[in-house]
């Protein structure tokens, strides 16, 4: 088993290590922006696989757009020579007169190309649109696999944050990669016509932007080195931006005066990050400047070759046109070609993280195969239980610290048992249920279900035949319905038993006198929201623990909002509700605990005492005296 523990950290350390963004701030590789084009390929699996017919027809479109701009260019010089040969030699201006069918054809390609834009956007925007929702079930639904520790270590956070906050930047990466070669079309149409007329037109085109090129890959690679190393800065940023105005915590900003405060830390961690950043955008800024200045006189060095070819009669007018228009398209096309590219390399880097996050594996996964070879974590929950929870010598510690939160830990939950658990804050009384719960692995020792360790059992099975809420129970911006229905998700259509459960929790004497019952959206967050108090909000949650038919009931201190009278109705009607089911309470009052068949006293993590409300006075331990206590405060 200390093998096990080691192993577990040791994957820990690895799983933090990448990109781990509290630690000094580290550049990337100039190379490594490059690298990650590596990426773009599978992006565009993705892609392919939300809508493949919407994909077709956007590549389709952006050819045929692609060819549009040397057509332009060529009939635009067909139509400067034919009205100089008109001018030189006049003939009538009939509808046959060759100048008019050049001029349609003008016509009819600006149509044709307002359309081929308006498509191309179209198809961008509803790709975009796919892309975004896959990317977000993907990050959602791939969350769910992963352990809670990974949830409580910031690096990891980190990870998750940039996966979940760059949705914009994938949608742009997506348009930016389909303009590109839609752009380097077009640039081989008009390179095919360039090099017709004039080679050397084209090779000072390229020598003028190679700079240009080196320049943005090099800033973009300092902006995204700048931009992850602060990942940490940033995530408090937008939560001091939160906080400082929000529903949640207006009421202690105003009581204590924290706006101030506030303000004050989020102005001096953004301060410097804009000092940061304003270097950064300073040097890009003159480089930039620079480099546009070597393009432009590098066009006109190639402009006045031409006019010299013009003046000496090698070309016409219209060749002349259409050289310098060429040159001049060409010129943008490759510098916006350049600059897109290292922003599709930049952004490709942020898909990286997307990918990461996406193959990051549970910490504490089973292996595939037992130490004999036999299959682990792939048993199902007996039904019904025979021998119920052992714990034997179970020890628990957070990673990356040596403090144990639970040690030493043996005793057993049989089946159809209401254990208590009792202890001063920070005992590890909800640490326990966690353990329990399947949510934390032990670091040493082991917990069995009827003689097998927890490990074995298939996770999601062995979470059906749980029940738990929380003391921190999340308050859902759900209908009233919803926020029950979420103890059993699937049953979530099923109104009867939604309602059968609000009654077992009381939470019907909450529900039923709203506005719309069980279909009120509950808090304030979407319009017509009404908002409960704290112990209205507890009957719903603990409404969420009678919609699942589990083996073991967890109430982790759900009722500390309610007052004693409620907390003690509640369970005297969970107990009946319960009979037959194993449970586990935990509660400060001991009115209610000593309800419980046995009582588990924790103290500093490991088993003070364990026993009957009765044998436990009669010990005249720990609890005999935090009872006695307890009982003056109702004298």
């Amino acid at each position: 088993m200390q093998s096990r523990d080691n192993n577990y950290r040791r994957g820990i350390r690895e799983a933090n290590s990448s990109g781990k963004t509290n630690e000094p701030k580290k550049k990337s590789d100039f190379f490594d922006q490059f690298a990650s084009l590596r990426n773009v390929p599978r992006f565009f699996r993705m892609i392919w696989a939300v809508s493949p017919k919407l994909t077709v027809w956007n590549m389709v479109l952006r050819l045929a757009q692609a060819g549009v701009p040397l057509a332009m260019l060529y009939v635009g010089k067909e139509i400067i020579d034919e009205v100089i040969a008109q001018i030189a030699n006049p003939v009538s201006l009939r509808f046959s007169n060759p100048l008019w069918f050049w001029v349609g054809a003008e016509l009819g390609l600006a149509v044709l190309s307002s359309l081929l834009n308006r498509g191309i956007t179209l198809t961008d925007s509803l790709l975009g649109d796919l892309v975004n929702n896959d990317s977000s079930v993907r990050i959602i639904r791939h969350a769910a696999t992963l352990d809670l520790y990974q949830f409580e270590d910031a690096t990891f956070y980190d990870k998750l944050e940039r996966a979940r906050t760059q949705t914009s930047g994938r949608t742009a990466l997506m348009s930016m990669v389909l303009s590109q070669a839609q752009d380097l079309i077009t640039v081989a149409f008009l390179a095919v016509g360039l090099v017709a007329f004039n080679p050397w037109l084209l090779i000072i085109l390229v020598v003028a932007v190679i700079p240009s090129f080196i320049g943005e890959a090099k800033f973009n690679q300092e902006s995204y080195s700048l931009s992850r190393s602060w990942t940490p800065e940033r995530r408090e940023i937008d939560y001091l931006r939160y906080i400082g105005a929000s529903n949640e915590t207006a009421k202690e900003i105003k009581i204590f005066g924290l706006e101030d405060f506030i303000a004050t830390r989020f102005k001096t961690i953004s301060d410097r990050y804009f000092l940061v950043n304003q270097k950064l955008a300073l040097r890009r800024a003159a480089w930039g400047a620079f480099f546009s200045t070597l393009g432009t006189v590098s066009y006109y060095a190639a402009y006045v070759f031409v006019i010299g070819q013009t003046v000496a009669g090698q070309i016409t007018v219209g060749t002349l046109t259409f050289l310098a228009g060429a040159f001049s398209r060409l010129q943008g096309l490759l510098q916006g070609i350049v600059s897109r590219f290292s922003r599709i390399a930049e952004t490709s880097l942020y898909l990286q993280d997307l990918f990461d996050f996406l193959e990051l594996k549970p910490l504490a996964a089973p292996h595939p195969t037992g130490e004999a070879g036999v299959r682990t974590g792939g048993y199902k929950i007996p039904r019904p239980m025979k021998q119920g929870f052992v714990f034997e010598n179970v020890g628990f510690k957070y990673p990356e610290t040596d403090v144990w939160a639970l040690r030493h830990l043996s005793f057993t939950l049989h089946p159809g048992e209401k254990l208590a658990l009792v202890g001063e804050n920070g005992a590890g009384k909800t640490t326990l249920v966690k353990l329990l719960a399947h949510l934390y692995e032990p670091s040493e020792g082991r917990i069995l279900l009827d003689g097998v360790d927890l490990c074995e059992y298939d996770p999601e099975d062995l979470r059906r035949e749980i029940g738990i809420i929380f003391q921190d129970y999340v308050r859902f911006m759900f209908t009233a319905g919803e926020n029950i229905a979420i103890g059993n998700i699937s049953e979530h259509e099923n109104q009867s038993r939604i309602e059968d459960s609000a009654h077992k929790s009381l939470a019907d004497t909450v529900i039923e006198p709203l506005p719309n019952k069980y279909e009120q959206m509950l808090g304030k967050r979407f319009a017509g929201g009404v908002d409960l108090s704290g112990g209205q909000w507890q009957k719903v949650a603990l409404a969420r623990a009678y919609m699942r038919e589990a083996q073991l009931i967890i109430l982790d201190e759900p009722t500390a909002s309610l007052d004693a009278r409620a907390e003690h109705e509640v369970f005297v009607r969970f107990a009946e509700l319960m009979k037959g089911k194993a449970a586990v309470l935990i509660s400060h009052r001991f009115s209610t605990v000593r309800m419980a068949d046995r009582i588990l006293f924790l103290e500093n993590g490991e088993l003070l005492e364990l026993g009957t409300h009765e044998e436990l006075l009669a010990k005249g331990g720990k609890y005999a005296e935090l009872f006695r206590l307890q009982a003056k405060g109702y004298v």
